[in-house]
């Protein structure tokens, strides 16, 4: 199958619910119901790539859940559980004025601007939801100034500048903090 870069992770199965082989499914994407109009899906089981499609799925409480093609019983479904669910990124449509899905910031150097000098503070290693807005975690490691982790909200008060192509991200942020 393809190579894993080729994916970007837009939900993950977060447990089994039921007996017949449905999985609660937390999406990543805006609105969640959004992850089914993506396929297949592909989620890597036991080092390999499998393909997947939802047959059916539904609103459960804060949540939804979804049948699997080929996942019929709780033992199967709980098998998933944990495991990330990847589409190809080239089913994404284009996005404008600036914006940017997570995966493409996914690795991108941080760089804060320090009385007029670059300072790495490291790469951003994750995302988080917070309700008011996303948060950017940027990790610090051997080349930048500590290893520490930050969480840096992704608002333009902070962001200066995101860069993709030369991989990296303008912060106006204390490195201290």
């Amino acid at each position: 199958m393809d190579k894993p870069d080729k994916y970007a992770v837009v939900a993950r199965i977060t447990g089994a619910h039921g007996i017949k082989g449905w999985v609660k499914v937390h999406s990543y994407t805006q609105p969640a119901e959004n992850v089914f109009n993506y396929k297949p899906w592909r989620i890597e089981l036991d080092g390999r790539w499998q393909e997947f499609e939802a047959d059916s799925f539904r609103a459960q409480g804060k949540g939804t859940v979804a049948h699997l093609c080929g996942i019929d019983d709780r033992n199967e479904a709980e098998a998933l559980s944990g495991l990330d669910i990847c589409v190809l990124r080239e089913q994404f449509d284009a996005l404008e004025g600036g914006d940017h899905y997570w995966y493409q910031l996914q690795g991108l150097k941080v760089y804060s601007l320090v009385e007029e000098a670059r300072v790495l503070l490291g790469e951003v290693s994750g995302f988080l939801e917070t309700g008011a807005n996303d948060v950017l975690v940027v990790k610090g490691s051997s080349d930048s100034i500590d290893q520490k982790e930050r969480l840096i909200p992704y608002v333009d008060q902070f962001l200066l500048k995101v860069d993709t192509d030369e991989g990296e991200i303008l912060v106006d942020w204390d490195p201290e903090f």
